[in-house]
């Protein structure tokens, strides 16, 4: 950690264990956080599950919207793991943004970013077809994921994969199964490779169609 950012932990930080519930949908929110080190899960409540939105590391920020429009929390914020983070106020906010063209153009980036995001889990919760939804998310994260040695990369671990798509884990077992032998996805402790975007596509769009049409004699 350099000199700067050890100061800046210094005067704004604070250390969270793993589990800790950083504010929790529906209630005020006045602070916005940004992530030093470890992991925090965004969760918002559908239906009578709660749904793991994203999963945040190192160098991101989360919680702004409140200070932005002044209204409650969108989602429930907890700690994945330990975790180190930066807790802005919303003067400390404002003035970063006023005096600092970088900071804010950053902010508007992610926020574009984290829009995409929103619309394709919209996309994603309006699939009735389970195995479609797992297969549109990783294809999703796939496209907004790095380029890796033969393929993509989804940073999302199998084991939380139910939770992401609100789909039960014996179907979400059962479709990465059919991916992995069908290679057309490979699983890892940590997360997914898609060798072939196209192909994982062209797979989404049979299960759209057959789930469309399939009890048609």
């Amino acid at each position: 950690m350099s000199a700067v950012e050890e100061q800046l932990f210094q005067r704004f930080g604070r250390e969270f264990p793993k589990g800790s519930i950083l504010f929790r949908e529906g209630e005020p929110g006045r602070d916005m956080f940004v992530i030093q080190s470890g992991k925090v899960h965004i969760a918002k409540t559908v239906g009578d599950v709660e749904k793991i939105l994203t999963t945040l590391g190192g160098g991101e920020f989360f919680g702004e919207m409140s200070i932005l429009n002044n209204r409650p929390r969108s989602a429930t914020a907890v700690c994945a793991e330990d975790c180190r983070l930066i807790v802005i106020d919303p003067r400390t906010f404002e003035t970063m943004i006023r005096s600092s063209a970088e900071i804010a153009l950053r902010m508007i980036k992610k926020l574009a970013t984290r829009l995409q995001a929103a619309d394709d889990q919209i996309e994603n919760l309006l699939l009735r077809d389970g195995s479609a939804r797992v297969v549109h998310f990783l294809l999703k994260e796939a496209e907004r994921g790095e380029s890796a040695a033969g393929g993509r990369r989804v940073e999302v671990p199998p084991a939380d994969l139910p939770a992401r798509v609100g789909v039960e884990p014996a179907t979400v077992d059962e479709v990465v199964g059919k991916l992995v032998k069908a290679q057309l996805a490979v699983a890892g402790p940590s997360g997914f490779t898609v060798p072939d975007l196209g192909r994982l596509a062209h797979f989404l769009e049979f299960l759209r169609m057959k789930a469309q049409f399939g009890d048609i004699a």
